[in-house]
């Protein structure tokens, strides 16, 4: 489903990926995770376009994502994307916030949009917090709702860029059981956290980086338990005990 080959960007004078390449077929589950700084965010910001990319290629389905004519929104429309920090509109309800972008962007009539948001909510264990406003919401509970909003258009991928690291210990699993709920689903996912107990439930694979380079690219239970690189297990005995 995404093929990236060589891919490599640049901020002005530092490299922050390296002929990076992988597959992603359908239905996989990959976790991305390494060390601050080792360029996990930029790769996945690059497959939707949110990121430009200097050189290498990237393909989304049968969408070349480099391509002068490729529709950006168009594609960002078919890859759900949930951020670190939520990104709700505040002045929308939550209802509001899962059916602006079907029906500004997929074109959808508001009574189905509605009903697809109220559907989604239920999913997602927060039909009861519909009419309220992201404020009034716990971090757990935004960004439930972030989820909501990106699988409310029907997205081929589901990409989620460290979704857990702004939430209190005591809301993470509430986000982490609703992303297990979709791995177990089907959904295919890329997601860059440093929750390796989620990782070694769900995951098919895991890719390690550092430095703008991906180390490691292996099956979960390689990756765990077999001999890894020096950089990878040095960052395994720093996580893993906590």
């Amino acid at each position: 489903m995404i093929t990236m080959d060589n891919l490599s960007k640049s901020f002005g004078t530092f490299q922050v990926l390296k002929n990076c390449s992988t597959q992603i077929e359908k239905g996989e589950v990959v976790v991305i995770c390494g060390p601050s700084g080792s360029g996990k965010s930029t790769l996945i910001k690059c497959i939707n376009g949110l990121e430009p990319f200097d050189s290498g290629k990237i393909v989304v389905g049968d969408i070349d994502v480099g391509a002068s004519s490729t529709d950006l929104p168009k594609l960002r429309a078919k890859i759900g994307m949930v951020f670190q920090n939520f990104e709700l509109f505040p002045h929308l309800s939550i209802l509001d916030n899962i059916v602006i972008a079907q029906t500004k962007v997929l074109g959808r009539k508001a009574d189905e949009a509605t009903a697809k948001a109220e559907g989604l909510l239920k999913r997602v264990g927060l039909s009861d917090q519909a009419s309220k406003y992201p404020a009034h919401l716990s971090g757990g509970q935004q960004q439930r709702v972030a989820i909501a909003r990106a699988l409310a258009m029907d997205p081929m991928a589901m990409m989620f860029d460290e979704p857990t690291s702004a939430l209190d210990p005591e809301m993470i699993n509430e986000v982490l059981d609703v992303m297990v709920e979709l791995a177990g689903d089907g959904m295919t996912m890329l997601c860059v956290t440093h929750e390796m107990g989620f990782a070694r439930k769900v995951a098919d694979r895991v890719i390690f980086m550092d430095k703008g380079e991906i180390i490691e690219d292996c099956g979960k239970e390689a990756f765990f338990t077999e001999d890894r690189s020096a950089r990878a297990q040095q960052f395994l005995a720093k996580i893993l005990p906590h």
